[in-house]
């Protein structure tokens, strides 16, 4: 058996757990730099508000229903995470951490538990010690937990936040019921061709013929469906490496200068490579994007990007900065301003596989030297170990003008009660 634990509306709730009087009232979290709603509670989606709002855009509808709006504090968020993570961990020794909000337990050796208890143990805990609201789904297989968790989720007073597929009625029944579009896994595009074949649920997909599915959705797909019908084809994964690392920012201003767009590529490059000497990995390729203020009409627009394919594999934040910069410089082209740039890294392997190449290889040096910075700039804070073609004095902030207080990591945000 599988569960599949999810944090109900994860960031919203962390904003509420310190301050109670928020609970019932209408919330969105903003994504960075204050842009667009990356969250809402069940109060803000039943207004209206939908995901990725521009938030200027919906100024005057938030203001109108009160909605308590929220930048995005990821250093609470992360925390909070850690905390709900580390309770599950109580439950079983095999857990795979499937996103912030999102774990998986594979419970093995469980046949005589009674699941239904089992999953409310397990909702009291962590609603307990964390205080954050949890929906649980426990199936046979992990595509069928995830159908599970989404039912408990959809019907929390029906399933009081847990609900077991346990039974082959029930899964039938729950697969009837879920759109194909919604089956955990099934892109867009997909789903487009599944319906054009009159698929419209998910039982719908456990009938459709294997060859079929191994030709358009690949020995995924196929995998999928086996899951779906009950047959555990889908296995934890103990670690959930990236695919790609990307860092993309808006500008306060635009640029015009080549140079000040250069210092803001180099840094991203920067945060990419530190990123991924975190997951002991090194990339094969990267790309470089750049493009003018879209909202400003008024000006000359243009946008474009490049992806480069390295010589050799590096996680080296000198060497990707200095691919990063020469993809810029065949892209750049003055007389626009320039209001939102990126550095995305793809095509991984892992550092322990690396391969010398006979003519162009990593510099080995930078192995030490990357250790370095990295212990430096964590003992001592991030962006105080700069390279040369950065901007010494510039430390890049978000604009967070709805930040709320670090509760959780920071000793000064610390929260306050007051005593009679």
């Amino acid at each position: 058996m599988f569960a599949l634990i999810d944090c109900n509306n994860f960031y919203a709730s962390c904003e509420r757990l310190f301050r109670p009087e928020l609970v019932s009232q209408a919330i969105v979290v903003l994504s960075n730099n204050d842009g667009c709603v990356i969250a809402r509670s069940n109060e803000a989606k039943a207004i209206g508000i939908p995901m990725g709002a521009a938030a200027f855009e919906y100024d005057a509808i938030f203001k109108k229903n009160n909605v308590y709006v929220f930048s995005a504090n990821f250093a609470l968020y992360g925390d909070m995470s850690k905390r709900v993570m580390d309770v599950l961990s109580d439950f079983s020794p095999d857990m795979e951490i499937y996103s912030i909000d999102e774990a998986f337990l594979k419970l093995k050796g469980y046949d005589r538990y009674n699941m239904e208890e089992f999953g409310k143990q397990i909702y009291q805990k962590v609603i307990q010690w964390t205080g954050i609201p949890v929906s649980v789904g426990i199936a046979s297989t992990k595509a069928l937990a995830k159908v599970a968790n989404r039912i408990a989720k959809k019907y929390p007073q029906q399933t009081k936040n847990v609900f077991v597929m346990d039974t082959d009625v029930k899964r039938i029944k729950a697969l009837r019921w879920l759109k194909v579009e919604d089956i955990w896994g099934i892109g867009r595009q997909h789903a487009k061709k599944l319906n054009s074949i009159n698929i419209k649920t998910a039982y719908d997909f456990t009938q459709v013929d294997n060859a079929w599915i191994k030709k358009n959705l690949a020995i995924v797909g196929l995998r999928l469906k086996l899951d779906l019908m009950g047959i555990a084809t889908l296995d934890l994964e103990q670690i959930r490496e990236k695919k790609i690392i990307a860092t993309t920012r808006s500008f306060d201003i635009n640029y015009k200068e080549f140079h000040e767009l250069e210092e803001r590529v180099v840094s991203f490059a920067v945060y990419c490579a530190e990123k991924l000497r975190k997951q002991n990995s090194c990339c094969n390729s990267l790309l470089v994007y750049i493009h003018s203020n879209r909202y400003r009409q008024d000006l000359p627009q243009y946008s474009r990007s490049i992806t480069i394919k390295l010589p050799y594999p590096t996680n080296s934040s000198i060497e990707i900065s200095k691919f990063a910069s020469q993809g810029l410089k065949y892209i750049f082209k003055a007389g626009y301003q320039y209001k939102k740039a990126g550095v995305i890294i793809m095509d991984f392997i892992p550092k322990s596989e690396v391969q010398l190449t006979f003519f162009e290889n990593s510099n080995p040096r930078h192995v030490l030297l990357m250790k370095a910075m990295d212990k430096l700039n964590t003992n001592f804070g991030q962006q105080k170990i700069k390279l040369g073609s950065q901007d010494i004095k510039r430390v890049w902030k978000m604009k967070q003008e709805k930040l709320s207080p670090r509760y959780t990591t920071k000793l000064n945000d610390i929260i306050t009660i007051h005593v009679n």
